[in-house]
């Protein structure tokens, strides 16, 4: 074996070079005419020498590439239906991120809202749809209109990322967030070392059952209590919508028709509120699990009100759900994958 190979080997064209000799070249680390000999087929090449070559046009092609898509600007819409602590925790992890973001250039538009009626939501992606985007992250409700909505806005060519809570698999380009049912067994785990072995119940709160990240919060804790504390009951109150005025008069309706609740599990938030409630109808709460560091939830740890928060990396999922808009336009492979977010806990030292 002479280590040699003839330069057909080579993918350029031999009788057209891709890019400038000396810009190959200087990529390969090789002299011009080394370069000039092997893409015009003057003799034979050695095997390594060729390999070289190889490699530094495809880096120079994954450059000029890069070039072509980098003054590109993709707008992409944030939709949600939320209480207004969490949607600013969400503006400001996506403003965290966007200006980082490569090889293209993205800003997002806001349509947010602590309650919305189904109609509303239906209506604000129908505008989205009619006028483009490059791509539509929602945290909306789980509900036949808008599956079939989101359906619509695929079949139109732009990508639906789902954030926290999930739609159907069928009607969406993937789900950023963390894996709600790992995160409501591990709210129990920690829960039911932490409420000790005297018989009660935990209330737990929804914002909406329309969410299904937060049915599977729920799912994941009543499954994994019934294992790890069979002596800890549930009382569940949903429809709160995260909102004060409601969360606080449920609660207080919950705690006068049972007065074994001693433990809370806040799925959906306005944990202020069921504080209040408690403090109104003078219950204790020994352990009080919440969910996201947003800015109310630092200040209820570092008061010492909250027991512990799961939470997870807000800046994260923003990062994923860019990339994954930027995989359907082929600035990513599109085969991109994001895996869930770790669950993480947050404990009153992490508030202060």
């Amino acid at each position: 074996m002479s280590g040699k190979t003839p330069q057909k080997h080579l993918k350029a064209d031999p009788m057209r070079p891709p890019f400038p000799l000396k810009d190959i070249a200087l990529q390969s680390g090789l002299s011009l005419a080394t370069v000039d000999r092997a893409l015009h087929g003057r003799g034979h090449v050695a095997k390594a020498t060729g390999l070289r070559i190889e490699a530094a046009i495809a880096e120079l092609e994954r450059q000029y590439a890069e070039a072509r898509i980098g003054g590109r600007r993709l707008v992409i819409d944030v939709v949600m239906e939320t209480p207004q602590r969490f949607s600013n925790a969400v503006r400001a992890a996506f403003e965290a991120e966007l200006p980082g973001m490569r090889p293209a250039s993205l800003s997002a538009r806001f349509h947010v809202a602590e309650t919305m009626e189904e109609r509303d939501l239906l209506a604000i992606l129908k505008r989205i749809r009619r006028r483009g985007s490059h791509g539509v992250v929602v945290k909306v409700p789980s509900t036949p209109a808008i599956a079939e909505m989101a359906a619509e806005l695929m079949d139109s060519g732009i990508p639906v990322v789902t954030l926290v809570t999930d739609l159907p698999a069928t009607v969406r380009q993937g789900y950023v967030g963390m894996d709600n049912r790992v995160a409501g067994a591990t709210a129990a785990y920690l829960l039911a070392r932490m409420a000790g072995p005297a018989a009660g119940k935990v209330l737990v709160t929804l914002s909406s059952a329309r969410f299904s990240g937060e049915e599977e919060r729920q799912r994941g804790f009543r499954d994994a209590l019934g294992r790890d504390a069979p002596h800890l009951g549930i009382v569940t109150i949903s429809e709160g919508f995260g909102v004060d005025r409601t969360t606080e008069r449920l609660v207080k309706a919950a705690l006068v028709a049972d007065p074994e609740i001693r433990a809370v599990y806040s799925i959906g938030g306005g944990n202020r509120a069921i504080l209040r409630a408690f403090a109104e109808e003078r219950r204790r709460i020994d352990v009080f699990a919440a969910h996201d560091l947003d800015a109310d939830n630092r200040a209820l740890l570092a008061e010492g009100r909250l027991t512990f928060v799961i939470h997870h990396d807000l800046r994260q999922d923003a990062r994923s759900a860019c990339q994954m808009v930027m995989a359907h336009h082929r600035m990513l492979p599109r085969d991109f994958q994001v895996a869930p977010s770790r669950v993480a806990i947050a404990t009153p030292h992490e508030g202060m």
